[in-house]
């Protein structure tokens, strides 16, 4: 059979259109194939507006008579406890230390990077790269040096603040951190092994990676390296999103994996500072942990949301206040606790002598409890009870536990109205990790009272069914899933 002419530019036409994804599907559906992602990034013109208010750090500490300057190996260790790095040049041998000097001297302590914020001269920066330094030098793309005055340092946070005494200095804008997307391209410029002004380009890998309570930190791939610390993180708008503050390696290379500070909390860090010279934090005063499935199960919720609350600081203001160990705390003025550090985040936040409403879940039912919030400092240390001997004439429970009741001293002591002391542990509450000098405050989500009590307890268990005990031990207080026999 033979094609007609019209037929052949139909065929070719058909053809062509299905080369390029475009062929109309049945019904009027949308083309298929048609890509959500073409070009790559060209990120010229982005660098020649942001790359002048990148700057580059450089810090020197004066030595005292007796001291003497680090090894190139001790400088590099001070780098690893950021960056796990090594010498670009591979070199591993130890340097003979320098002769100690007669009379304060200066050495370079160490180089990071920072930008500035504002055109009246203040400098953001990491903590880590200023800490411990007499003499901070600050120097701009046009190779203009100043002296900066440190007006503060945030350690927890890992955000420094510097001023310059100049006007009219190139500054960057700040972004909002909390409308970053993962997947989209940003660069960081910084000074990695003291090449000045070096960009580097990838992706945001995650959001709000948890590595420490007040560090819900930005991971990307952009190669950062030593002496990138402190560099901003800049979005394809121009805007500042992060601080580069981390990274992970085994080796001390890049190995795709880096951490910046989200800049709305170097903001709120930062704005601190600029008024006071410090960071004042809110505290709750109770320690908390992860909440698993099967223990939220356990508890009648309908899924593992919230934080358990294994420790309640000794008046502090959530023992005033009326939250108890054991409590799983769900909002915290209405927001919702999904993660362990979610909590610390929002606390921290909150306005020292402010009163905050806390939502737990205690016993099975809902409870708002209203707690005043005071300024952040050490937790005191709980002490911890002895295990007495085992009573080997009295049969351990179902459970597999020989308990005894707690003198009122002991209560006393440990400031606790009820609970139950394990003597021995054995079969069902060995497995499940229970052991002598445990103390057991509830079963089932029961309050437990005394040994008599409980062990009543224990004997009306259905015992096809996981039990779910709180238990104190040492410092700390979590919630144990011990399983019925298979």
């Amino acid at each position: 059979m033979t094609l007609s002419a019209g037929s052949k530019l139909f065929s070719a036409l058909f053809i062509a259109a299905a080369a390029l994804g475009a062929v109309p599907q049945a019904g009027g559906a949308a083309p298929v194939g048609v890509p959500l992602v073409t070009g790559l990034p060209d990120f010229t013109d982005l660098i020649d507006k942001v790359g002048p208010a990148v700057v580059d750090i450089r810090t020197t500490e004066k030595l005292k008579p007796g001291e003497r300057a680090p090894t190139e190996d001790e400088l590099l260790d001070l780098l690893r406890r950021y960056h796990g790095a090594q010498d670009p040049r591979g070199r591993r041998a130890p340097q003979p230390p320098l002769p100690a000097p007669s009379q304060e001297d200066e050495v370079q302590r160490g180089v990071g990077s920072g930008f500035l914020m504002s055109a009246d001269g203040y400098v953001l920066t990491n903590a880590h790269v200023v800490d411990g330094a007499d003499e901070v030098l600050v120097t701009l793309t046009d190779r203009r040096e100043f002296k900066a005055r440190v007006l503060g340092s945030d350690k927890r946070s890992d955000v420094a603040l510097l001023k310059l005494d100049a006007q009219q200095l190139p500054s960057l804008t700040i972004g909002d951190s909390g409308k970053i997307r993962v997947g989209e391209w940003v660069i960081a410029i910084g000074s990695p092994f003291n090449l000045n002004n070096t960009v580097t380009a990838g992706i945001i890998s995650a959001k709000s990676r948890d590595t420490g309570d007040y560090l819900p930190l930005i991971q990307s791939d952009v190669a950062v390296n030593p002496g990138n610390s402190g560099g901003p993180l800049i979005n394809m708008r121009g805007e500042v999103i992060g601080i580069n503050s981390q990274i992970a390696t085994l080796s001390g290379g890049y190995n795709g994996i880096s951490f910046a500070v989200p800049i709305d909390e170097v903001m709120r860090v930062a704005d601190q500072l600029k008024k006071s010279g410090k960071v004042t934090r809110g505290r709750l005063g109770v320690e908390i942990d992860e909440l698993t499935r099967e223990v939220a199960e356990a508890l009648g919720l309908d899924k593992a949301r919230g934080v358990e609350v294994v420790r309640v600081e000794a008046g502090g203001p959530a023992d005033k206040d009326g939250i108890k160990v054991g409590d799983i705390i769900l909002k915290f003025n209405g927001q919702e606790i999904d993660r362990s550090g979610d909590l610390p985040r929002l606390v921290g936040a909150t306005a020292v002598g402010s009163k905050a409403v806390v939502t737990v879940w205690r016993q099975g039912r809902q409870k708002e409890i209203t707690v005043g919030i005071v300024t952040l400092d050490d937790d005191k240390a709980a002490r911890k009870p002895g295990p007495k001997k085992p009573a080997p004439n009295q049969p351990a429970n179902a459970l597999g536990l020989h308990v005894s009741d707690l003198s009122e001293a002991q209560r006393k002591e440990l400031q606790i109205d009820a609970g139950v002391l394990v003597d021995a542990s054995e079969a069902l509450a060995a497995r499940a990790g229970l052991r002598p000098g445990d103390l057991i405050l509830q079963l089932n989500n029961v309050e437990v009272k005394d040994a008599k009590q409980f062990n009543a307890l224990v004997g009306r268990l259905d015992t096809k069914k996981n039990a779910v005990v709180l238990v104190r031990r040492d410092d700390a207080t979590q919630y144990v899933v011990i399983h019925p026999k298979t």
